[in-house]
């Protein structure tokens, strides 16, 4: 055993915990069993990794190891040691978990194959319009799920039979087969050959479904959109996804919903934004105008002096809230449209308001400038 480094073996350094020589074996030991890999030397590297492990995770071996160079300590320096059976200190508490993962031991529960299983559940992406969002709407939609098969009821059987209980699995799904191991012969679980696992036998096949027990059908439903949906919400309606296994109940279908934009509104949340443009004439003076809602024309009084820019709040104007009976709001935006030509009486007009305002900063300016100036202080 001398002329063998067991560290380099499991790829581990001297230091190495007893954790990190467990995970190594088991990783390399995975990797090199010969009933997984069928390479050339595979068997013979799994037997020295195997030895490595036997002398590292026992204490006082590796003591003897990292001393003399040999598990056996002084004596065994130099000699051939204990060769790489699987016999000495190993720890078979350990062979048998990395075993069960290897060949699925009977460590895990499995399902009952024959018990109900739910049904898988279903997207359905909705479109909605702006308004159909804010208001609520009844859609009514189509797509594909499996239905349960109406002639066997989900059996797989020609109607008027009905499924056996496999006769090698006893209706469990799996059967035990015998492994050949470095450590001798092993039982494990693999799937029923005859059933395939599904612990059942069908002698007659249902003709409509093919021994499935399921078809593939177009399916409608109406979907009652609330007031007040957002894009990316997600509605759940229960019963309506794929059907069951075995009588198991269907899956849920979920609708997604997406929201074109509005050409005139924005939205988040509950709350609405709008934006407005006005004379300057409003602007300066004051008046009250008209402005859209989600709900229809409304009434804004904007008071004179107002700046572009300026948000207004229309209460109880906005989307509703979902589950609930109240409303958001609507943010008008005002902008102050200066017009790019005027007549002579505006003009006239404007510079009389100029001269008042004593402003005399605003001779050498152009008019647009001073407008700007006036309605921005």
């Amino acid at each position: 055993m001398a002329d063998k480094n067991y560290y380099d073996i499991l790829g581990i350094s001297k230091d190495a915990t007893d954790k990190d020589i467990s995970h190594a074996y088991r990783h390399l030991s995975k990797k090199y069993h010969p009933d997984i890999n069928k390479e050339p030397g595979a068997e013979a590297k799994f037997k020295e990794i195997t030895e490595a492990y036997e002398v590292l995770s026992d204490k006082q071996k590796r003591a003897n190891y990292d001393q003399y160079g040999s598990a056996d300590g002084p004596q065994g320096f130099g000699g051939g040691g204990q060769g790489g059976g699987f016999g000495g200190g190993a720890n078979y508490g350990d062979f048998s978990d990395i075993f069960s993962d290897l060949f699925g031991g009977g460590r895990r529960q499995r399902q009952d194959p024959t018990a109900p299983r739910r049904g898988e559940d279903l997207q359905y992406q909705l479109n909605l319009t702006f308004d159909e969002a804010i208001f609520g709407a009844k859609k009514t939609i189509t797509y594909h799920r499996q239905a349960q098969c109406p002639d066997c009821h989900g059996t797989g059987a020609k109607p008027g039979t009905h499924p056996e209980t496999c006769p090698d699995c006893h209706g469990s799904g799996v059967v035990m087969r015998t492994v050949n191991t470095p450590m001798g012969q092993m039982q494990t679980q693999t799937a029923c050959p005859k059933c395939h696992g599904t612990g059942k036998i069908i002698k007659e096949r249902c003709p409509k479904c093919g021994g499935i027990g399921k078809i593939e059908e177009e399916h409608k439903v109406e979907v009652n959109v609330p007031a007040g949906v957002e894009e990316g919400q997600q509605m759940r309606l229960q019963g309506q996804g794929n059907a069951g296994e075995n009588g198991g109940p269907y899956g849920d279908l979920y609708i997604i919903f997406s929201v074109s934009p509005s050409k005139e509104f924005r939205r988040n949340g509950s709350t609405i934004y709008y934006d407005k443009t006005i004379s300057f004439t409003d602007a300066a003076l004051g008046n009250e105008i008209d402005v859209k809602t989600v709900y229809g024309d409304g009434k804004l009084k904007i008071p004179a002096g107002t700046q572009t820019g300026t948000v207004f709040k229309l209460r109880g104007k906005g989307a509703p809230r979902l589950h609930s009976e109240s409303k958001g709001d609507e943010l008008v935006k005002v902008m102050i449209d200066t017009p790019k030509k005027l007549n002579a009486d505006q003009k006239l007009a404007l510079r009389a308001f100029a001269e008042a305002s004593g402003d005399k900063s605003q001779e050498n300016k152009g008019f647009f400038e001073k407008l700007k100036d006036k309605l921005n202080k």
